[in-house]
């Protein structure tokens, strides 16, 4: 019953009945399209997360394969930054995930949580980006096949207390095959996906790179950028597009909510949001691989304090 967490899965299982109360509401955290989270905390005093899935009955095929992707790719895949699964338990009555449970709620919850957002300083969300770039580097670049998320969003990615960013749901999660088109039937989150897959239905990593660059400048303006995307991407000449920017201020983008960065972070916070516009290009060919964007976040530049007020979204784009 429990293929990962070496104890006794009967025991496990009563206990975790036992810790939600028969998976009582008042115990959940989260509702996702397939299940639902639960906090548990278990007779030893550990808290884990519990992710049930919706009755068998509600989607039968869709929920099974959900827990069958999310289990083969999180045993496949072992990095600090993506959320570590504990075990898993296929029972006549109910079907569950266990995870480690993070503090720190979704980056949504953080974003839209007026009290909680001022101490989600420019540092800290630059550490979430890089976390979030560490992960899907290691997931295309290092796994073999290599993996690819398909539902990059907010809510996905979870934070522990020191905003160490872990990234969630892989029950969309694809083995990319090298000797096939890798065509599938279309899953992740309005307002993330990327464009293409409305006709092509291909697969790829520039899918996840794409919601990377959709939730990476959510990060810094502290809402979804769904408007200022419309408004970039309205031309499809790029001299248009660089040109209707070249009037919107940096600094006007930004999340107001936070006093402006400056110096070393402000380099940072430059570099961050130049890599987020080049992740949501139209043409998946000219997005930057998780590589790439790993390498250019390393790469130390000089201070921009000088320049912020005078930064313009066009001068990024270019």
């Amino acid at each position: 019953m429990f293929e990962v967490w070496s104890y006794d899965g009967k025991m496990v299982y009563e206990s975790i009945i036992e810790a939600t109360e028969g998976f009582d509401f008042k115990h959940c955290v989260g509702v996702g399209g397939c299940g639902s989270v639960y906090k548990a905390e278990l007779q030893t005093g550990q808290v884990v997360a519990v992710k049930k899935f919706h009755s068998i009955q509600d989607n039968r095929i869709a929920n099974a394969k959900a827990f069958e992707n999310e289990i083969h790719a999180l045993l496949e895949i072992r990095h600090r930054n993506v959320v570590k699964l504990y075990g898993f338990c296929s029972h006549p009555r109910h079907s569950f995930l266990v995870y480690e449970f993070l503090e720190g709620g979704s980056l949504k919850e953080i974003l839209s949580n007026k009290r909680e957002v001022i101490n989600f300083e420019w540092f800290k969300r630059v550490n979430v980006v890089k976390g979030v770039v560490d992960a899907l580097s290691y997931m295309h670049h290092d796994c073999s096949p290599p993996i690819v998320h398909r539902d990059i969003s907010s809510k996905n990615i979870m934070l522990d207390l020191e905003y160490e960013a872990h990234i969630s749901d892989f029950g969309t999660a694809k083995f990319l095959n090298p000797n096939s088109l890798n065509q599938t039937s279309f899953a992740g989150t309005f307002g993330y996906t990327a464009p293409e897959l409305a006709y092509t239905m291909e697969v790829n990593e520039k899918c996840d790179v794409y919601s990377f660059g959709v939730v990476t400048l959510e990060v810094i303006m502290g809402k979804h950028p769904g408007d200022l995307i419309s408004l970039l991407l309205s031309s499809s000449s790029s001299s248009a597009t660089t040109s209707t920017a070249h009037g919107i201020l940096l600094k006007d983008v930004l999340d107001q909510r936070l006093e402006p960065p400056r110096n070393q972070v402000l380099r940072m916070v430059v570099s961050v949001a130049k890599l987020a516009f080049a992740c949501v290009e139209t043409n998946p060919k000219s997005r930057p691989t998780m590589q790439q964007i790993s390498r250019e976040l390393s790469i130390e530049r000089s201070p921009l304090s000088e320049m912020f007020g005078k930064i313009t979204l066009g001068q990024l784009l270019v």
